[in-house]
């Protein structure tokens, strides 16, 4: 059973950084694609990031976060990692991992299998 785990939530304040992890366990997901979403109150979930887990440089970001989001993985540890600078109140959201069988990147959440529980980031003064 496929497993996905986010951690690295919290408080900050505008303009700081903040690193989110996702653990993958029940198999190897050099085969899969991940992304990140986010959903805000009263909001619906939407795209942030989606990368080929095998080719990390295959990467597609919302516009929203562009230049200053950056998703990364370590193979040894099965993790997936969203780097986010620059923070802003508008990034406030719970934010979920996700994972699709298959290398292709997708941006519409219907497209992944799994999904790990999401971790709250609140960025506010």
């Amino acid at each position: 059973q496929v497993q996905l785990v986010e951690s690295g939530g919290g408080l900050v304040q505008p303009g700081d950084s903040l690193e989110l992890s996702c653990a993958a366990s029940g198999r190897t997901f050099n085969t899969y694609a991940m992304g990140w979403f986010r959903q805000a109150p009263g909001k619906e979930r939407e795209f942030v990031v989606a990368a080929s887990w095998s080719d990390i440089s295959k990467t597609f970001y919302a516009d929203s976060v562009k230049g200053r989001f950056t998703i990364s993985r370590d193979n040894a540890k099965n993790t997936v990692y969203l780097q986010m600078n620059s923070l802003k109140p508008e990034d406030t959201a719970v934010y979920y991992c996700a994972a699709r069988r298959g290398t292709r990147i997708a941006t519409v959440q219907g497209d992944y299998d799994y999904w790990g529980q999401g971790t709250q980031v609140t960025v506010s003064s």
